[in-house]
């Protein structure tokens, strides 16, 4: 079930403070049911991880409702690139040369789209993402080579570490490089996250309960 008091009372205290950053209510893992009552509610910015559950739920609702923006927030396999495209508005998850190749052979079905560049702030092995000090040699192949227009920095901090650091380290990162857009923040650190002026906030669990 969707915690529509919950998004409503996020929502205006970004209002209230003058903060740009936009909620992504992260419905993977949540039945059709509980997105059409975000829908309802007049939520449109919506985040899934898997491309496969993505079309199921969003692919006919997309066709119905123009003002659906569907993000893809979770890792991308090279052979789902193509249909991806077809599906999603935002990536916030290009995170290795092989998925930025794949990219670069669809840049016709690229424009309009929107592509964050994973930044592992923290250089786990768990998790994907460029290291901080290869982003401006990755940027440069992105931009140079592959001719991919990359509008912002993601990370994910590891769960142990103070996320301000993590998020401090990727408006450096942001500043450095000429890149004005962030998506940081999810359901346990977004407050933090806003201290940063991020584009986007990924927000989960607080606003659909725990994934079954």
């Amino acid at each position: 079930m969707f915690n529509i008091k919950k998004y409503k009372e996020i929502n205006d205290f970004l209002k209230k403070s003058n903060n740009s950053a936009k909620i992504v209510a992260i419905s993977k893992n949540h039945p059709l049911n509980s997105v059409l009552e975000a829908v309802k509610a007049g939520v449109y910015i919506f985040g899934e991880n898997r491309v496969q559950e993505a079309k199921e739920k969003f692919q006919k609702l997309k066709l119905d409702n123009a003002k659906i923006e569907l993000h893809l927030t979770g890792p991308l396999q090279s052979n789902k690139v193509k249909s991806a495209i077809q599906l999603f508005d935002v990536f916030h998850t290009l995170d290795r040369e092989k998925i930025a190749r794949e990219f670069s052979k669809y840049r016709e079905l690229l424009v309009n789209k929107k592509i964050f560049l994973q930044v592992n702030t923290g250089k786990e092995k768990t998790k994907t993402g460029i290291f901080p000090e290869d982003t401006k040699d990755f940027l440069f192949f992105l931009r140079q080579e592959m001719k991919l227009s990359i509008i912002g920095l993601m990370c994910i901090p590891p769960i142990d570490d103070d996320p301000g650091y993590h998020f401090n380290k990727l408006k450096l990162l942001a500043n450095e490089n000429k890149i004005d857009e962030l998506s940081i923040g999810m359901s346990d650190d977004y407050e933090k996250a806003l201290q940063f002026n991020p584009t986007y906030i990924r927000l989960g669990t607080i606003l659909f309960g725990k994934r079954s």
